[in-house]
C-alpha cells in the first residue's frame, strides 16, 4: 500500500429509493423477484471458500405463500464447524496481519455493489424470504446494510488514530490487533442488514469469523455471502454454516479457540450461551468477547398535551410495519384518558385502510409473519388476551395460515399496568394499549419504566417542553434508543448508534465505533530513544 495517511471515503447514508408507480427501479426489482420465484436454487454451506454439501437438508419459503420452496439448503454438523475453525485458523494468519486499508477496501467495494447491481438481488431475496413489503427490504438489506459497509470503515480509521501521548524521549503508541481465535456470529431473522452486519464488523477489524444464519432467512444470508465473496473478502474469513442451534453452537461454544460472540436474537438464547461460556471459561485461550442484541418490549408513552395525528400515526407504523417483528417494535402504549378517545378513533381509522399480503402487491403494508412457530407464539398471546377479564381487542386479533402466516393488526386494551401483554415480548402485530388517569402521569412513568425487564427503545410524545424534559428524565434507563415525538423504530447508521441494555443486551451500539472497539485487543508499545545504561539514581548520590 502507499505509505500515506490513507483516509476512507466520508460515509453519506444511502439514499431511499422510493419504487413509486411506473418507475423503472419497481419494474426492475419485481422482474427479479419473479426470476427467483421461477427457479429453485441448491444452498451449500461455504468453507474456507469451497461449497460443502452436507446432505442434510432444509428449505428456505416464502412465509407468505410458505408452499413455495425458494431454495434447499445443506445444514452444518459438528464436522462441519471443526473445519470452518480449521478453515478460520488459517485465514487468520494473513487477514489479521493485512493493511487495514487492503481490509476496508473489501467492504467498501461491498457497498457499492449492494448499492448498484446487487440491490435489486438483495431487496427480492429479503422481500421473498422475509416476507418484507418493497419498502421494508429497502431500508434494510439495502441501505442500513450499504451504511455499515461504508460507515464502520469510517469508524475503524477513527480508531486506529485514537493514540496516547509520547514524553520527551520516549514514542508511545498502540497497535489494534485482531482477537486471537474465531468470533462467532449468529444472525436473527428480522433484518438483513443484521445479518450482514454481525460477521463483517468483526472481520473488518482482523478478526475471522463463523456465521451461523437464522434457519428461516438462510436464502437472503446466502446471498450477502456472494456479495461479499464478489467483493473480493478471502477465503476462510467468513465461513457460512447454516444449521441447527443445538448441531453449531454446542461445538462452537466447547472449542478452546472462541474469541467472541457477536449476536442477535432471544434473550432466553442469548443468556443460555453465556452460561455456557461462564462455564467453559478455563478452557478458552482468551476471554470471549461477548456482544448482544437480544429482545425489547419497547413503549410510546403520551403526554396529554401530545399531538394525536402524529401519535397514531406512530403507533400504526411503529407497530404494524414489518408485522411487529422488530426488536423495536412499538408494543406497549401509555396513553392518556383525556386522548384515549381521540387516539382509539384514530388508530380504528388508519388501521382499517391497512392491506395485507403477498409482498409482491406493493399496495400491500403488512405481509405474513416468518414461520408457524412465530404464528403460533403470536396467536396464543392474543387468545390470553380474548379470555381475559382484564382486557379488550380494539381491533384485529384474527390469523389465517392456511396459505402464509397472517395475522390482522391487533390493537388491545387493558386495564391491567402488569398485563401479560404489556410486559412480555410478542414479537408480531399486537399493540397493547394502557389507559392511565391524566393525574397520575408520574406514577404511570415508574410503571413504563419498570414493567418489562427490557431496555431496548422507547418514545415519548409532548408537545409541553416541560413534561419532555420530566419524562426524559423519569425514562431515562428504560431505553438505549429513545425518541421524542417520533415512533421507537428506524435507527440510521451514523446517526441514531442502535442497541439496549438491562435484558436487552449489552449496548454495544451497532452503527458506530463503539461496537468496533469490542473486536480489537490493544497493544501499547514504547520506544526509549536513549535508554539509561546505569542502574542508579540521583536520589541516592547521598546518604
Amino acid at each position: 500500500m502507499p505509505n500515506g495517511i490513507i483516509p476512507v471515503p466520508s460515509p453519506v447514508n444511502e439514499p431511499i429509493h422510493s419504487y413509486a408507480p411506473g418507475s423503472a427501479e419497481k419494474a426492475a426489482l419485481k422482474a427479479k423477484m419473479q426470476e427467483m420465484l421461477n427457479e429453485q436454487i441448491e444452498i451449500p454451506l461455504i468453507i474456507g471458500g469451497k461449497e460443502v454439501r452436507t446432505g442434510k437438508t432444509a428449505t428456505a419459503v416464502c412465509p407468505h405463500d410458505h408452499h413455495h420452496v425458494l431454495a434447499t439448503y445443506h445444514q452444518a454438523g459438528p464436522d462441519e464447524v471443526a473445519a470452518a475453525i480449521d478453515a478460520a485458523r488459517e485465514a487468520w494468519r494473513t487477514w489479521s496481519e493485512m493493511d487495514w486499508e487492503s481490509r476496508a477496501a473489501v467492504f467498501l467495494k461491498a457497498a457499492d455493489l449492494l448499492a448498484g447491481p446487487w440491490r435489486n438481488t438483495l431487496n427480492a431475496a429479503c422481500m421473498l424470504n422475509q416476507s418484507k413489503t418493497a419498502f421494508q427490504a429497502e431500508i434494510d438489506s439495502a441501505c442500513e446494510l450499504i451504511d455499515f459497509w461504508r460507515f464502520n470503515p469510517h469508524y475503524m480509521r477513527f480508531l486506529y488514530e485514537q493514540q496516547p501521548a509520547s514524553s520527551c524521549g520516549i514514542w508511545d503508541y498502540v497497535e489494534y490487533r485482531a482477537l486471537e481465535g474465531f468470533i462467532f456470529a449468529v444472525t436473527p431473522f428480522n433484518f438483513a442488514s443484521i445479518a450482514g452486519n454481525l460477521p463483517t464488523a468483526p472481520a473488518m477489524m482482523g478478526n475471522v469469523v463463523l456465521w451461523k444464519p437464522a434457519s428461516s432467512a438462510v436464502f437472503t444470508a446466502y446471498h450477502i455471502m456472494k456479495l461479499l465473496q464478489a467483493a473480493g473478502l478471502p477465503d476462510g474469513v467468513i465461513n457460512f454454516i447454516p444449521g441447527p442451534g443445538r448441531h453449531v453452537g454446542d461445538p462452537v461454544l466447547a472449542s478452546p479457540e472462541l474469541a467472541g460472540i457477536h449476536f442477535t436474537g432471544s434473550t432466553g438464547t442469548f443468556q443460555a450461551m453465556w452460561r455456557t461460556i461462564g462455564a467453559n471459561i478455563a478452557t478458552y485461550k482468551t476471554y470471549p468477547r461477548i456482544v448482544g442484541e437480544t429482545g425489547g418490549k419497547d413503549f410510546v408513552f403520551a403526554h396529554p398535551s401530545a399531538n394525536v395525528p402524529a401519535l397514531v400515526t406512530a403507533l400504526v407504523r411503529g407497530a404494524f410495519e414489518y408485522q411487529g417483528q422488530k426488536c423495536s417494535a412499538a408494543s406497549r402504549a401509555y396513553i392518556p384518558a383525556s386522548l384515549w378517545p381521540q387516539v382509539k378513533e384514530g388508530l380504528l381509522e388508519q388501521v382499517s385502510r391497512i392491506r395485507m399480503g403477498s409482498p409482491l402487491d406493493f399496495r400491500n403494508f403488512m405481509t405474513a409473519v416468518i414461520d408457524r412457530a412465530a404464528y403460533e407464539s403470536i396467536m396464543s398471546y392474543i387468545d390470553f388476551a380474548k379470555k381475559s377479564g382484564d382486557a379488550e381487542i380494539v381491533c384485529g386479533g384474527n390469523g389465517n395460515a392456511e396459505t402464509g402466516y397472517f395475522i390482522e393488526p391487533t390493537v388491545i386494551r387493558t386495564t391491567d399496568p402488569h398485563f401479560k401483554l404489556i410486559a412480555e415480548e410478542i414479537f408480531g402485530p399486537v399493540l397493547t394499549v394502557y389507559v392511565y388517569d391524566d393525574a397520575k402521569l408520574d406514577e404511570t412513568l415508574e410503571l413504563c419504566d419498570t414493567t418489562s425487564p427490557y431496555g431496548l427503545t422507547g418514545a415519548i410524545f409532548a408537545d409541553d417542553r416541560h413534561a419532555i424534559v420530566a419524562m426524559t428524565r423519569a425514562l431515562r434507563h428504560a431505553a438505549g434508543n429513545f425518541y421524542i415525538n417520533d415512533k421507537p423504530t428506524g435507527a440510521v447508521v451514523g446517526q441514531q448508534p442502535f442497541g439496549g441494555s438491562r435484558a436487552s443486551g449489552t449496548n454495544d451500539k451497532a452503527g458506530s465505533f463503539m461496537n468496533l472497539l469490542r473486536w480489537t485487543s490493544q497493544r501499547a508499545v514504547k520506544e526509549t530513544f536513549v535508554p539509561p545504561t546505569d542502574f542508579t539514581y540521583p536520589f541516592m548520590g547521598e546518604e
